[in-house]
């Protein structure tokens, strides 16, 4: 079974696993195409089950098309002594993703134009890209460009923008049933370890979990470029859709903040209901927030057409830490307590949606006689005899085919997993029927 709330055994190791898997990632630069990507994708392969897909540039998905794959060799600017005062090899941040190749001499004045800071954080290199727009540029610290003399220098950008494809990743875990829940994480950031690696390494570990245990539903995980990627994978995949039941996109869950569920656009979906019962339970500081247009790919399984229940579970939400998008957003930000914590709440909502059922009561006229079944202790040694005695005569009072376990939580107040503990040991008596 999917371990409880608060009792997965090996967080703590698992998250100081993930981080050293982040940091053996961190050094790639990836971007929406190329070949960061792929080797991004080739090294979960020691991990996981990955399948990798290629759709060729000028592929057309939906309103989009699939644009020309971008690779990148070096990068600088050179000062008239041949010295790099901005360095590719150092920062991968350091260029304007997709970039086009670019070789010339300037002087400081024709070069800033094309020079990107962050005035309101002069020690940080910005992170930005001009995916759509044909140009090129470098990012640098504020204290970097104020630095920079009047001078005669060599730009360099080696780099190819050309027809080629998008790459992505699946891994499929079949369950007894053919109904999905989807997960997704993006893959088309450099060195960012929150906003990027954090999701990639939980749903990493998350796949290496659900390997081990007995799955009620069937697993798709996708390793996707933002937007572009989710876009892709639903154009080329509208006819299967209907077996999606669930989902959830993973980004920013490895910061120190409370964890953050945005709800699908559906805003009542089951897994709306078992993120934020899964919340409720956790003792926990947490933060829920509406569905809205705009993030990260839980827009695109929600657009109208698509109308998938798709939630999104972050730490700090984009944009509400000065570390986004910034060389700030290192390895030292990307905390393995908090990674561990993001793996065990998406657990613990996994198995809210696995064990959820509705049962109809088998004994409904008056309460049975649970005392001589034994059932006051036959479960929950921890838990104090009140609880139990609620617990299930809660389950037997809304086990009238109408209500999951879900709801019977939701409407009672108790853990789910209280609930469930109870359900199981009343369906081991007699007492209820699936």
């Amino acid at each position: 079974m999917i371990d409880a709330p608060g009792t997965f055994s090996n967080a703590a190791a698992a998250g100081e696993a993930m981080h050293a898997l982040a940091t053996e990632l961190y050094p790639i630069c990836r971007s929406i195409t190329g070949n960061g990507v792929r080797e991004t994708l080739r090294r979960l392969q020691a991990y996981i089950p990955l399948t990798v897909h290629e759709v060729p540039s000028g592929t057309q998905v939906f309103d989009w098309t699939v644009p020309r794959e971008w690779n990148i060799t070096d990068a600088y600017v050179k000062n008239s002594a041949g010295v790099r005062v901005i360095d590719f090899s150092e920062c991968n941040l350091h260029v304007l993703g997709y970039s086009v190749p670019v070789r010339a001499r300037m002087s400081l004045a024709e070069l800033r134009p094309h020079l990107i800071t962050l005035p309101e954080q002069a020690d940080a290199i910005p992170y930005r890209t001009s995916y759509y727009n044909e140009t090129w540029g470098f990012c640098l610290t504020h204290k970097q460009l104020a630095s920079l003399p009047e001078d005669d220098y060599e730009v360099c950008i080696d780099s190819s923008l050309t027809d080629g494809h998008l790459t992505y990743g699946e891994c499929y875990l079949q369950g007894d049933a053919t109904e999905e829940v989807l997960i997704s994480a993006h893959v088309c950031h450099p060195s960012l370890a929150n906003d990027n690696l954090s999701g990639i390494v939980v749903a990493t570990f998350l796949i290496r979990h659900l390997l081990t245990v007995p799955r009620r539903y069937s697993y798709r995980f996708l390793f996707v470029p933002g937007t572009i990627g989710s876009i892709t994978w639903l154009a080329l995949n509208e006819a299967h859709l209907s077996r999606i039941r669930h989902g959830l996109v993973l980004a920013n869950v490895g910061d120190a903040g409370a964890l953050t569920y945005k709800k699908s656009r559906h805003g009542n979906a089951d897994v709306d209901r078992a993120a934020l019962n899964t919340l409720r339970s956790s003792g926990n500081e947490y933060d829920v927030r509406p569905f809205t247009p705009y993030g990260y790919d839980e827009r695109q399984f929600c657009s109208p057409g698509i109308n998938l229940p798709v939630g999104c579970i972050s730490r700090t939400p984009h944009g509400e830490f000065p570390e986004y998008h910034t060389s700030r957003d290192d390895l030292a930000f990307l905390k393995p307590g908090a990674l561990g914590d993001s793996l065990a709440f998406c657990l613990a909502v996994l198995r809210v949606l696995e064990g959820n059922r509705v049962y109809v009561n088998q004994n409904p006229k008056c309460e049975p006689h649970l005392g001589r079944r034994g059932l006051y202790r036959g479960f929950g040694g921890s838990m104090d005899s009140k609880a139990r005695e609620m617990a299930l005569l809660w389950t037997l009072n809304l086990a009238d085919g109408q209500h999951s376990l879900l709801d019977i939580s939701d409407q009672s107040g108790i853990p789910y997993d209280t609930v469930k503990v109870a359900a199981d040991a009343l369906l081991e008596h007699g007492l209820l029927k699936e």
